[in-house]
């Protein structure tokens, strides 16, 4: 349903163009929208609504209906008398019926790209409603959620859907206040550049206007309507996974979770009893400050000896000493392959499971 400031802006629009004031009004003849006081055309609204007549002057007033998928909807009234009024008046009724119709149909589009997104359709309502809507079901999309800090305080959705424009081959809904969701079609070129380009311009778009803390996540590239919803979940995941493991990054890719897409989905019992079978009694998060670093560096250069000890400007020597010392504190050598892998997993459980103790408080 339309707005009644849609209707507003509409007629306010309308007056200025055409200089004549006008008013719409429902059935029983209350005002929804005018340009000044139609309170004394109240009555006779209500009895030209119950008349079969879809035009009519009464008291230098001009009545039209408006109809919304044939039923009727609403009473135009404007103010005066003549064939120009006549004129301006149909008009006025052709513009508010066809911007009825064209809300309906956005409505309509977007309750069921919600339903779809949400897997609320059996498989034949999917064919047989996008078949109604115009909506192509073989064409290539993708998922993306746009999240930023200050986003239930602003107008994020309007401002997605303007940034988009008006390319009736792509969606813009939201399923919560959190975020705003973009189906894109990209039919057109489904590189995974491309896409990674829509995302950070779509980024660069949103913080031109203002919004901080801004994340953008996408699932991959479906065929068929009937994945989309697919899409959705895998841009959902990516986007809570990147919170925990790639927080220093804004935009996140499902295909670039690696290995931290398994350990989001763990219960966190069984985290505890991994932790607690690597790590007895100890915390990886109680290692100093200078191990952690040590740590991290030794990774980020894939168990390069040398080369980390450059990079922290420490002789080689004392690289050895401290990963020693951690071996002997922990009983995994981070020298060896399979011992590195264990401690690099074991430190993103810990990350995992700190992010969702804080969260659930």
């Amino acid at each position: 349903m339309i707005s009644n400031q849609i209707l507003q802006n509409t007629l306010d629009g309308l007056k200025g163009i055409a200089k004549i004031d006008l008013c719409v009004m429902d059935v029983d003849g209350k005002e929804v929208a005018s340009t000044r006081d139609f309170a004394e055309c109240s009555k006779a609204v209500a009895q030209f609504a119950a008349s079969p007549a879809d035009a009519q002057e009464i008291q230098s007033f001009q009545y039209f209906k408006i109809f919304d998928d044939q039923q009727l909807e609403y009473v135009l009234v404007v103010a005066g008398s003549g064939e120009d009024v006549y004129m301006i008046g149909k008009m006025v009724a052709f513009q508010v019926q066809n911007l009825m119709v064209a809300y309906r149909e956005r409505f309509d589009k977007d309750n069921f790209i919600k339903n779809l997104l949400l897997d609320n359709l059996l498989l034949v309502d999917i064919y047989s409603r996008s078949k109604k809507l115009h909506i192509q079901t073989d064409a290539a999309r993708v998922v993306l959620i746009l999240e930023a800090d200050d986003g239930k305080d602003s107008n994020m959705l309007e401002l997605a859907r303007a940034h988009f424009g008006a390319n009736s081959k792509d969606f813009v809904t939201a399923v919560d206040e959190n975020g705003v969701i973009i189906v894109k079609d990209v039919s057109d070129n489904d590189n995974g550049k491309e896409i990674e380009k829509v995302a950070r311009s779509l980024e660069s778009g949103m913080r031109r206007e203002g919004l901080k803390g801004i994340r953008v996540a996408y699932g991959t590239v479906v065929n068929e309507i009937k994945e989309v919803s697919r899409s959705y979940k895998e841009a959902k995941m990516a986007l809570d996974v990147g919170k925990i493991f790639f927080d220093e990054r804004s935009i996140i890719a499902y295909s670039e979770l690696g290995i931290g897409r398994l350990i989001y989905q763990l219960p966190i019992p069984l985290c505890r009893l991994f932790i607690h079978e690597i790590f007895g009694n100890k915390s990886p998060e109680e290692f100093d400050e200078e191990t952690l670093t040590t740590i991290m560096k030794f990774f980020e250069n894939s168990l390069n000896v040398s080369e980390t000890s450059r990079q922290l400007f420490i002789h080689r020597n004392t690289l050895v000493y401290r990963l020693d010392k951690l071996q002997k504190s922990t009983g995994l050598d981070l020298r060896v392959f399979e011992d590195a892998i264990t401690f690099k997993i074991a430190m993103m459980v810990v990350k995992y499971m700190s992010y969702m103790e804080s969260y659930d408080y």
